[in-house]
């Protein structure tokens, strides 16, 4: 009887934790994409900690790309960003489309977490700022490679025709 009791103890414990830490966390996810490039935001509240990939934000390489990175946090103000902590994961594509899609998944993450948490007004104002200055910011941009053709080198190479030569094969033809 005494571990039974202990048991349903244990149990109303866990289960009044358990709330306690589902109210705590404060959490969205959002993403970022650009060509083959994949981020993955998960903004909480929290400290203003920026992480790429497990490494602080002013880590990432290449140096001259990180500009870009701190656009959003520039356009925005950093008290906006001063109570997210945010965990950006980022996979595929080359150096500057993962810069690309890393500020996507930055500003998409913050447009979300005021959406949810805060209030629509915030949501609208940090919207309409991003979309003011760069649309790419917000909206994926649906350009991807053109498939290769046969009869050419490309989508859109074709092999060069030569009229010229065959006029003079046909004229020392005649002659």
């Amino acid at each position: 009887l005494g571990d039974v009791y202990k048991r349903q103890i244990n149990a109303e414990y866990m289960g009044l934790f358990m709330e306690k830490v589902k109210e705590k966390v404060k959490r969205v996810q959002t993403f970022g994409k650009k060509k083959n490039a994949l981020a993955v935001a998960t903004v909480e509240s929290g400290h203003g900690h920026i992480r790429v990939n497990g490494k602080p934000f002013q880590l990432v390489e290449p140096a001259a790309l990180r500009a870009k990175l701190y656009e959003p946090i520039l356009i925005l103000g950093g008290s906006r960003f001063a109570n997210l902590n945010m965990h950006i994961k980022v996979r595929g594509g080359g150096q500057t489309a993962q810069v690309y899609a890393i500020r996507q998944a930055m500003c998409k993450g913050v447009v979300a977490f005021n959406q949810k948490f805060v209030d629509e007004e915030s949501k609208r104002t940090i919207k309409d700022i991003i979309l003011q200055y760069d649309r790419t910011l917000l909206v994926a941009d649906p350009r991807r490679p053109e498939p290769k053709k046969c009869a050419g080198r490309g989508a859109r190479a074709r092999r060069q025709k030569a009229y010229r030569q065959k006029l003079l094969i046909q004229h020392d033809l005649l002659t």
